[in-house]
């Protein structure tokens, strides 16, 4: 039996990748591991726990003035009271103090990169001195893209750093949908990194000749500036996960032309539910399609909507592709990804303390 910690703070955000990866990743572990105990511990109350087996507690917040200095004092409190052996943040960050080992995910290298991520400056200068300190004793990423770009960026030695898929809900699958009107569709956080004005600006290249709609699906950060209302373009906010697998089913194509990604979650989402997927030639994203989507390139608006307009004219065309998506789908599971996290604590409990 083992009592491990999980940075629960991305919770705090009911929507977005890193709050499904710190849940789909502890109900995972703790189902899997039934002998295990594992916390969910944040400074901050969660929004949305995830219930599940007995064996995944959240725990307590700040008891006192003290504890708000979170990763310096209060969680370490925290996990003495409950006795925790390791502790995996789930977000870029460890605790400053290394009591005991630690599993650091670096999702992606967003922060450091093209002015992406403007509310980041904690992370920018917190996250490469824990790693410079050795405060993590190992690091996950999702990608084998990201791996290699964290351990040049950081200096990281390669042995310390392993590379675990995501993978979607089982709950992502293809299901009867009969909307009223064709759509193209793009699901995530509404951002500048998503490329969504190009998405519009492809779409209504199509929609000149074709009558077609576009979905726009997830939550709207600060720094997204909404379009202007316009015939056939739906911007739905954020959507409950359970109403999303018929959103992917009944589109014509799922368009994602993200400039940058860590993995590329909403791409496997579509993949699973057997549609269609245009998206980026970004490295992290190849290595999840492995050839079953439409790639192009993200800056050329021509191209995307060259793409949109030769699944709207043939859709039948690209049966082939749907099917392969489907089947590639089947390669990521929470399952699979929490056995190699797991197998990933153990190596940093060997190698704790190691120089």
């Amino acid at each position: 039996m083992a009592l491990i910690a999980l940075d629960a703070t991305p919770l705090v955000e009911s929507t977005g990748g890193i709050a499904r990866y710190a849940r789909e990743l502890s109900l995972a572990l703790a189902q899997e591991f039934p002998k295990d105990q594992y916390w969910l511990l944040s400074d901050q109350p969660l929004r949305d726990p995830p219930s599940g087996p007995e064996n995944l507690r959240v725990g307590s917040g700040p008891r006192s003035p003290l504890e708000r200095k979170w990763w310096l004092w209060g969680a370490e409190r925290e996990m003495a009271r409950r006795r925790i052996e390791l502790f995996h943040g789930t977000d870029f960050a460890v605790p400053y103090l290394a009591r005991r080992p630690s599993v650091m995910t670096v999702h992606d290298l967003s922060p450091w990169r093209g002015g992406w991520q403007p509310n980041s400056a904690r992370i920018r200068r917190r996250t490469p001195l824990l790693l410079r300190l050795g405060m993590a004793t190992m690091v996950i990423t999702p990608s084998e893209a990201i791996r290699r770009a964290a351990i040049e960026r950081f200096g990281l030695a390669a042995d310390r750093v392993a590379a675990i898929p995501l993978a979607a809900n089982s709950h992502f699958r293809p299901v009867r949908a009969n909307p009223a009107r064709p759509y193209f569709l793009f699901v995530g956080t509404l951002e500048p990194r998503k490329n969504t004005a190009r998405v519009i600006e492809a779409w209504r290249a199509v929609r000149a000749g074709h009558e077609i709609d576009l979905v726009l699906a997830g939550r709207v950060r600060s720094d997204f500036t909404p379009p202007p209302p316009e015939h056939g373009l739906r911007v739905l906010g954020a959507v409950p996960e359970r109403e999303l697998p018929e959103l992917y089913s009944g589109a014509l194509a799922f368009v994602y032309p993200s400039l940058y990604e860590g993995f590329g979650l909403p791409v496997l989402e579509a993949m699973q539910c057997s549609t269609l997927a245009i998206t980026s030639r970004d490295p992290a994203i190849m290595e999840v399609t492995a050839g079953a989507a439409i790639h192009v390139n993200a800056e050329d608006s021509r191209a995307l909507a060259e793409a949109l307009a030769a699944v709207t004219r043939e859709p039948e065309k690209f049966n082939g592709l749907r099917a392969r998506a489907l089947e590639r789908s089947r390669d990521f599971t929470w399952r699979r990804t929490a056995q190699r996290t797991r197998e990933i604590y153990e190596l940093a409990r060997r190698r704790f303390g190691k120089k």
